[in-house]
């Protein structure tokens, strides 16, 4: 099915050869690359004359013409060596070259390819011939090569925005055209872009015409399907549809598609259209494929910057979970009521880049520097063209060195066949194989290998920086809390009056108090300052001071919504189960009793990460003393190691 995607079908006319590489998915998520090699042979006539006849003559030119296909499946995807190989097997065919076909196919399944880390080897499949497989230096970086901008040269930087925004937000996506090869270009680029996300629901770039029913699935996807089969597709009406032929997007009624967050949105517009008017001439194709790619990897480095610190690592399994603080992250960013990266953090592909990057000690990238070191540099030349250009140019230099060590030395000399020769008249079929000679050569070069010592892939982990916390990178939460000291200043002696019993005083300021919580500063400091009151047993009150501590807490908790993004019930909740009244002997009644109408209590998510924080101190208690201050520095480094201590927000402190 998948050799011919549009069915098997007999033809009049002698086709020229085509090739093009499906991707086929297993059970276990893994890709297998499917390279198709077509050419057509005539096919004998119904009664068999032509086999009587092809003893005393020639074969005679027949009226059908049946394809046939050369198949390569493989765990890799090196598309051009594919396409090189199997094209010399079709030359030495066709071109009656005298070399045995049963050689060049033992030594391509024998061949030894060089393991991730820029490695190259040079092979050759005993035809004369001489090929260069190249693997890019770090293996987490897509390889794209220049997909990513013949797909823009298709649709456009408008339409490609859309498919963008469709695949991170799990709509499903069907690409349409006549090519097999521009269907798999166009999905490869599509993922491309989504880096470091990866897609992870259903991926077929070549969609076989039996199981075009798949596109009833509720699940999301990314397929393409060969336009001969678009009036099947008239009556999906929940499927983003890209003519890349027409160059067309078409998104139905009922979906919507949320798009990137302003600014972000009019400035990936801009540097898109400087890229496609400034592509390195250098690079050639390959620049302005990288160009486009550096664009959206600084894109991801905007929309995730400072992740890091809102990963907490749960311990109440044998082994210990990597999670996000979603919430914590939107608040501190200020996208709460952002549907677009609200729905890219409940997604699959985030959910994975948690489990693959959560991680404090691994290999690191291209993408891992950048979000770490280069963010701030990203916002300082917010505005400046020139700037912006150098930036993306270099991130597109080191894109191109990723796939191209030694672009150099990437000389393949391969044998192609003679122009023209499909359309000879008097051609054989193609002859069937010796099994057992491929077989041999296979068994001679395993046992090579056997004593051959084993590949070893070397990886440099480290630490994965954590980059700079949101509130340093983020100028307006600073100023905020900058333009807002006066209002602290106001809570916290309307606090002090409280528990001084200076109650006139205290009634004086509460209006303002009441204003200034409406700012997330104000209460952070509310949750502070009373916490200090805890920590000097001033827990028990009398009946004035607990009606005006309960009346804060409630106004701190009335503006919360129910993911608790600035942490304030989280901080709140030992205070509400400390402070307490005497109603009569033997009678105490306690904050929580009074603050228990609020949608934050209702949300499941917040009693989790409630207990697994409780886990946490419980964890810190065993290997600390609680009344010691100063820790020793061997102390701190043996925590860390162990995954429970890091420094957040400058600080030392515990995940």
């Amino acid at each position: 099915q998948f050799c011919q995607p549009s069915g098997w079908q007999l033809f009049t006319e002698r086709n020229p050869p085509t090739f093009f590489v499906a991707v086929l998915t297993d059970i276990n998520s893994e890709r297998h690359y499917c390279a198709c090699f077509t050419f057509w042979e005539a096919v004998e006539s119904a009664n068999g004359e032509e086999e009587e006849e092809s003893s005393s003559s020639p074969v005679q030119p027949a009226q059908l013409f049946a394809p046939k296909s050369l198949v390569l499946v493989s765990r890799l995807d090196h598309a051009e060596v594919f396409r090189n190989s199997l094209g010399l097997i079709y030359t030495i065919y066709v071109d009656g070259l005298s070399v045995s076909l049963e050689n060049v196919i033992g030594n391509l399944l024998t061949c030894t390819i060089p393991i991730t880390g820029g490695a190259q080897r040079t092979i050759s499949l005993g035809a004369g011939d001489r090929q260069v497989i190249q693997t890019p230096i770090n293996d987490s970086l897509p390889v794209s090569s220049c997909s990513v901008a013949l797909l823009f040269r298709q649709l456009g930087i408008t339409n490609v925005l859309y498919l963008f925004c469709a695949a991170l937000t799990e709509h499903k996506i069907l690409f349409l055209s006549s090519s097999y090869q521009r269907l798999t270009d166009a999905c490869r680029a599509l993922l491309a872009l989504m880096f470091p996300l990866k897609y992870s629901f259903t991926y077929v770039p070549i969609l076989p015409a039996q199981l075009l029913e798949v596109l009833s699935t509720p699940t999301p996807f990314i397929i393409g399907v060969h336009s001969i089969f678009q009036s099947e597709t008239q009556e999906l009406l929940d499927v983003v549809i890209a003519d890349l032929d027409g160059g067309t997007v078409n998104v139905p009624e009922c979906v919507h598609i949320s798009l990137l967050p302003e600014p972000l949105l009019q400035q990936t517009r801009e540097a898109l259209s400087m890229v496609s008017t400034a592509a390195s001439p250098h690079l050639q194709a390959w620049g302005s494929d990288k160009e486009i790619r550096a664009v959206f990897l600084r894109l991801f480095a905007q929309l995730l910057q400072g992740y890091r610190w809102c990963l907490h690592i749960i311990r109440i399994h044998p082994e210990p979970v990597i999670r996000f603080h979603k919430a914590a992250f939107l608040g501190q960013r200020g996208l709460t009521e952002d549907d677009f990266l609200t729905k890219v953090l409940e997604g699959m592909a985030f959910a994975g880049f948690v489990t693959e990057r959560g991680a404090p000690y691994r290999a690191i990238d291209l993408f891992d520097e950048l979000v770490a070191y280069e963010v701030k540099r990203m916002r300082a030349e917010e505005g400046n063209k020139q700037k912006i250009l150098r930036h993306i140019k270099e991130l597109a230099e080191k894109l191109y060195k990723n796939e191209n060590p030694y672009p150099a030395v990437t000389m393949h000399k391969v044998q192609k066949p003679t122009e023209g020769c499909h359309l000879r008249l008097h051609q054989k079929p193609f002859p069937r194989l010796d099994e057992g000679t491929v077989q041999w050569i296979i068994d001679q070069a395993t046992a090579k290998l056997q004593t051959a010592p084993p590949a070893v892939k070397a990886e440099k982990k480290c630490m994965v920086p954590s980059g700079p916390p949101i509130a340093a990178i983020l100028e307006r939460n600073g100023n905020a809390l900058a333009n807002s000291a006066r209002r602290l200043e106001v809570v916290r002696n309307c606090i002090s009056y409280v528990f001084e019993n200076k109650m006139l005083e205290a009634k004086k300021l509460f209006p303002a108090v009441l204003r200034a919580m409406k700012g997330r500063a104000a209460r952070h400091c509310l949750t502070q300052e009373l916490n200090l009151h805890v920590q000097q047993n001033r827990a028990v009150l009398d009946h004035q001071q607990f009606d005006f501590v309960v009346r804060m807490m409630n106004c701190c908790l009335q503006d919360c919504t129910a993911m608790d993004e600035h942490g304030i019930a989280a901080a709140l909740l030992p205070l509400v189960t400390a402070f307490c009244r005497k109603l009569g002997p033997g009678i105490t009644q306690f904050a929580y009793s009074c603050v228990q109408e609020h949608v934050v209590w209702t949300n499941i998510q917040f009693w989790e990460a409630m207990f697994y924080c409780d886990v946490q101190n419980h964890i810190r208690a065993l290997y600390l003393d609680s009344n010691e201050e100063n820790h020793t520095e061997e102390v701190r480094w043996w925590l860390h190691c162990s995954g429970l201590f890091h420094v957040k927000g400058g600080t030392p402190g515990f995940i």
